[in-house]
């Protein structure tokens, strides 16, 4: 639903308000654990699976963007985050899938987010909803 603003134009509701906090607060979830976990990974055993957990410090960074850009109205931002999300989940996903030995360890994105309970699998295609339904 839109409000209509003094000058005659309609302003749509925030798109971290309502059902949006819950994606804020999620994704903000999802930047400390992808981040936590790749820091772990990136410090530790980098030279075991340097591609896997570059990945996962990738979809940290994602997570970071999304959470910024949900809370800060970004709509645009969000919805290109939105689609590398779902872009490197469906790539990294089957890519594991095709070719296990190219990832000796697992990404955030391994296996359709296997993992997080495939929460990252959902959570794009949740947050693509929210902000296409808002923008009517």
């Amino acid at each position: 639903m839109t409000t209509p603003r003094g000058d005659g134009r309609d302003t749509a509701p925030s798109i971290g308000s309502g059902p949006g906090r819950a994606l804020i607060a999620v994704y903000g979830l999802f930047s400390l654990a992808a981040g936590a976990r790749a820091a772990v990974q990136i410090a530790g055993r980098f030279a075991e699976a340097p591609l896997a957990y570059s990945l996962s410090a990738f979809a940290a960074l994602v997570y970071i963007l999304l959470t910024v850009a949900l809370w800060r109205g970004a709509r645009r931002l969000a919805l290109t985050a939105l689609g590398i999300e779902l872009a490197g989940v469906l790539v990294i996903g089957t890519a594991g899938l095709l070719d296990p030995a190219a990832f000796p360890d697992e990404t955030v994105w391994s296996a359709y987010g296997r993992g997080y309970l495939f929460i990252p699998l959902v959570l794009p295609l949740v947050g693509l909803y929210w902000l296409l339904r808002r923008r009517r």
